[in-house]
């Protein structure tokens, strides 16, 4: 017996699909590649309760959309089966295993991070995660820069980001505005990128008109608006009303719901922006922590953009106010968690109505095709930012006129950090070994090197 009603407007039984969404959010490890295999195995292949067409058809607006993709596409045909609570349940069982999962690693990384062990484990795993950035620059490079203009846009946007200190957003905005007049001049321009393949797939069980759809409404669109909003907002704002003694609550909220709105291109995307801002301006990690949180979240199911909840957890434990540092830290990543989020059910419930009037519009395509661009060259400097802090012990900042960088102090150089990540390059780009694997033999090798280290 089910505790979850059906309704007439539900496609499939809601307790059979939430059982279905469950057993996904268990296998979503590797990045959102693996994560749509995943769901396209599950809901295409085997139950057949959507097809191939409609679910690229959903995949399509997704990518339209700021933050993770995947959670998104699980949220949106949830919806497609079950309505708005259907779209709740699947993308919120897509978050929460890897929600509790990091909550957990980041309780132990701050409660045994400076031990000999775990040290270790860092110093293998660290480098192993350049190799993992590095791959994604290698697969979306490969996917989205089909043009000279797009391989121009990557290009310009990393210069921009690690040359010039471009802010993050900046470059965002700027790409899109300059992918949607490219389109207008080139022709091919906004067919640049693509999931693959658009085949029939097996047929469905379900066909395309008996699952959920609405009429776009002004009214219900509002109301959608007006509830999203005051859930994303009103816990940050209580926050700033009851505890008074640290900031380190609303400047995590309000920081992290405008990084919400501009994740283009997955979390690879935007995170050397929020390492910088962590680090450089708010002072929640230290310099190598970052590339420590990325490994925690590539070993967890869910998006990776979990990790901004380890970058809560770690800075609140460290600017607690008059709280309980453990406290303050609980608290931080559920908040940090909501308000990253609460705008992605936001942006899927509020815009499927109108999914086909966007599918159809030629300047959004353009304009994506140039954010999907420019998210190659911000992922070079992701990779550049994590190898300047990993295989390196110290930088030096340059300062000349509009430049703006850090180079690395050669003589500082970690030859076993080398090392490893030269073999994590290998296994990942020349054997195919998965993330997964790879961290944990790099995990190993740290633990080797450790041991060697203390015998001696």
């Amino acid at each position: 017996m089910t505790l979850l009603k059906t309704r007439p407007d539900d496609v499939i039984p809601l307790g059979e699909a939430t059982k279905a969404w469950f057993g996904i959010s268990l296998q979503t490890f590797g990045g959102p590649a693996g994560q749509i295999a995943v769901m396209q195995h599950t809901l295409v292949d085997e139950k057949r309760w959507i097809g191939q067409k409609r679910f690229l058809h959903a995949l399509n607006f997704c990518t339209l959309l700021p933050g993770p993709e995947a959670q998104q596409l699980a949220t949106y045909v949830g919806w497609l089966l079950n309505g708005t609570r259907g779209g709740l349940i699947a993308g919120g069982l897509f978050v929460l295993p890897g929600m509790l999962a990091l909550l957990v690693l980041s309780t132990i990384y701050v409660a045994f991070g400076n031990s000999g062990t775990v040290t270790a484990l860092f110093a293998g795993v660290a480098p192993s995660v350049i190799a993992i950035v590095a791959q994604a620059v290698h697969r979306v490079g490969k996917r989205s820069l089909t043009h000279p203009a797009l391989i121009a846009l990557a290009v310009g946007s990393f210069i921009a980001l690690t040359l010039f200190g471009v802010p993050f957003p900046a470059v965002v905005f700027a790409s899109g505005f300059l992918g949607w007049l490219l389109s207008r001049r080139i022709k091919e321009f906004a067919e640049g990128g693509s999931h693959g393949p658009a085949d029939d797939g097996p047929a469905p069980l379900i066909s395309d008109d008996h699952l959920h759809h609405e009429l776009p409404s002004k009214r219900k669109s509002f109301a959608v608006l007006a509830i999203g909003l005051t859930l994303w907002f009103v816990p940050v704002a209580l926050f700033a009303l009851f505890v008074r003694s640290t900031p380190v609550f609303v400047d995590q909220g309000l920081f992290f719901s405008g990084a919400a709105v501009v994740t283009f291109g997955g979390a690879y995307a935007v995170l050397a922006y929020v390492a910088q801002q962590a680090v450089s301006v708010y002072h929640w990690l230290a310099p190598g922590e970052m590339v420590r949180g990325l490994a925690l979240a590539e070993t967890t199911p869910g998006p990776l953009i979990m990790v901004v909840q380890f970058v809560a957890f770690v800075g609140a434990y460290r600017h607690p106010g008059d709280l309980n540092p453990w406290v303050a830290a609980v608290l931080a990543s559920l908040l940090v968690t909501w308000v990253t989020f609460v705008p992605c059910f936001l942006f899927v419930i509020l815009g499927a109505p109108y999914v086909e009037r966007l599918r159809g519009n030629k300047s959004i395509a353009g304009a994506l095709t140039g954010i999907t661009a420019a998210v190659v060259g911000v992922i070079g400097n992701l990779a550049v930012y994590f190898a300047l802090h990993t295989l390196f012990d110290r930088s030096r900042s340059v300062d000349a006129g509009p430049l703006h960088f850090d180079l690395p102090v050669v003589s500082s150089w970690d030859p076993v950090a080398f090392a490893i990540t030269a073999l994590a390059c290998y296994l990942m780009f020349a054997r195919n070994w998965k993330s997964m694997r790879t961290i944990g033999l790099c995990a190993l090798i740290g633990l080797g090197v450790f041991g060697v280290q203390s015998v001696f």
